[in-house]
């Protein structure tokens, strides 16, 4: 019976992997839907390159961001991928492969108005929950009057409105918004802000071995220029410094002896 249970261990050591993958879809253009309501998207695409690199069958599912890690670690589903930033606080509950991709946050406010990131006091300022933006803004500018969102639109729906006066953003998301009709009116306030914190990383659940698999795929469609043309498809080149940032940090992170 020893050759038959040899190969039925075989066969099932080649099953393909079935994971199911959260993100949040308000997030252009990272993550978002189209007028149809399909998924579309770089971390989307990025994805479906990813599961197709390790022969895995992939379910993209949409969730609310504040529910995203509850959701992970509940077992729901077995990543994200939703434009979240690698950060001290969150590597103390879930996990985060190689980083995809860098950015910075923006403040973006109406045209003509002289507010500035030096100068908050008191002022009505909108940013997306638990957010890089946010925790800048509640780490840097207390003095401020914070408001906070369950998605990006709904910022930008009051910022138009009036309600507040400007808003943080991930820099990538703010432009993109800036060049629709909506933001029509509304500019970047001084230079972009960059945080330690920038990187963006897929989570999984602590001590989950999809980490490693996900990491070595990455590394694989970096190798194979699968990355670039995504990349490049959607932040115009491949060399743009978000790009390289990213490349740059992974490469680094391989380089570094195991005891680093």
């Amino acid at each position: 019976s020893a050759p038959a249970e040899s190969a039925e261990a075989d066969t099932a050591s080649e099953a393909p992997l079935n994971i199911k993958i959260a993100t949040e879809s308000s997030y252009k253009p990272f993550s978002y839907t189209d007028a149809d309501g399909k998924l579309i998207g770089y971390e989307i695409e990025l994805v479906d390159a990813l599961c197709a690199q390790m022969k895995a069958e992939c379910e993209i599912i949409s969730q609310d961001w504040d529910g995203l890690i509850p959701g992970l670690n509940a077992q729901k589903f077995d990543a994200i991928i939703a434009g979240m930033s690698i950060t001290s606080e969150r590597k103390e509950v879930v996990d985060f492969s190689e980083p995809y991709f860098h950015t910075g946050i923006i403040l973006i406010g109406k045209k003509g108005d002289d507010i500035s990131v030096a100068d908050l006091n008191n002022q009505p300022i909108a940013a997306q929950r638990s957010t890089v933006s946010s925790q800048y803004l509640q780490d840097e500018h207390t003095e401020a009057d914070i408001k906070l969102y369950d998605t990006q639109d709904n910022a930008y729906l009051d910022l138009t409105s009036g309600r507040v006066r400007a808003m943080m953003s991930d820099k990538v998301t703010g432009n993109d918004w800036l060049k629709t009709d909506a933001g029509k009116d509304y500019e970047v306030k001084g230079q972009e802000i960059s945080t330690e914190e920038d990187a963006m990383g897929i989570a999984f659940r602590k001590g989950d071995p999809l980490v490693a698999k996900f990491n070595t795929a990455l590394a694989e469609l970096k190798d194979n220029g699968t990355y670039d043309q995504i990349t490049g498809s959607y932040f115009g080149t491949s060399s743009t410094a978000a790009a390289q940032k990213a490349v740059a940090t992974t490469d680094s992170v391989e380089a570094a002896p195991a005891d680093a």
